[in-house]
């Protein structure tokens, strides 16, 4: 219906296997009931090294919180070891989540999720041609009002701190092919940080064009507690009709902490200016 709203929730990169928070798993059932998603979207590195116990743990926790979870792959949801790596890379994780490329689809939301994934490589990723077509002709079946959404494991933007953690391979072209494909909001994780923009902060066009944001959720697991450049946390995505909020929280370690706030255009129009506030001075003060 016009004018609804609806929630999701993005985590990415538990690497269950790692480290263990027992007050997390409490907190973050707390905080689902507080912001109340319609989906929780998992952008993949569930486990830490592609464990069939890992994979267990991981699928228990997130199928326990209450929601519907939409889960695509990482690159360390695969096997280390050389011979399962290349000859059933995705045995593990479709055991418990059925498909590497799954959908969501309600009146108000429309989920793509596409595997970036290549066992031959460790860190980089890759979405083949082929991957953006089918994105397309899924992202075609959704509803006249829902937001739709693709979501890869390998982040597009690039992060503040750690840059040689390389992005989905030729984004360009990925970047491209998603929008043209008609992605409203693009989802991955990889680099354990915030990196959110909006496509009339990176493409010049004329005309009115299509708002798309692109957001990479810092890491919910933390497997290297003392290395810096990582955050710990997640981000909600709010979708009304002309907008869509992003909300960024942040583990303290005992409750979660919002961070930030950001506002992104929905559509083809421009966010509404928001009206300057009116001095006290001017505000009591006669003709």
């Amino acid at each position: 219906m016009p004018g609804a709203r609806t929630r999701l929730l993005h985590l990415s990169d538990l690497h269950v296997g790692s480290h263990v928070d027992s007050g997390l798993e409490s907190g973050l059932a707390d905080l689902i009931t507080r912001v109340d998603p319609e989906l929780i979207v998992a952008s993949g590195d569930l486990t830490h090294r592609g464990r069939p116990e890992e994979h267990d743990e991981a699928a228990d926790f997130l199928q326990g919180l209450g929601r519907p979870v939409l889960a695509i792959p990482g690159n360390h949801d695969i096997p280390y070891t050389p011979v399962a790596r290349f000859t059933r890379p995705y045995e593990q994780f479709e055991r418990r989540w059925q498909t590497t490329r799954p959908i969501y689809s309600s009146e108000r939301l429309h989920v793509v999720g596409l595997n970036s994934v290549r066992p031959w490589v460790h860190q980089a990723g890759q979405i083949r041609p082929a991957q953006l077509t089918y994105a397309a002709e899924k992202l075609a079946e959704a509803g006249p009002e829902a937001l739709r959404v693709v979501v890869l494991h390998h982040h597009m933007l690039g992060a503040p701190w750690r840059s040689r953690k390389k992005p989905v391979r030729d984004r360009s072209r990925v970047l491209g092919g998603l929008v043209d494909a008609g992605a409203e909001l693009i989802l991955a994780g990889h680099i354990h940080q915030v990196a959110i923009s909006e496509r009339h902060e990176f493409e010049v066009a004329s005309g009115d064009i299509q708002g798309v944001t692109v957001s990479s959720a810092p890491g919910l697991g933390q497997p290297r507690p003392k290395r810096r450049g990582e955050a710990r946390g997640l981000i909600v995505y709010e979708s009304g009709e002309n907008s869509l909020s992003v909300e960024t929280y942040i583990w303290r370690g005992d409750d979660w902490g919002l961070t930030a706030i950001r506002r992104f255009p929905r559509g083809r129009g421009p966010l509404a200016a928001q009206p300057a506030p009116v001095p006290e001075e001017l505000s009591t003060s006669g003709p």
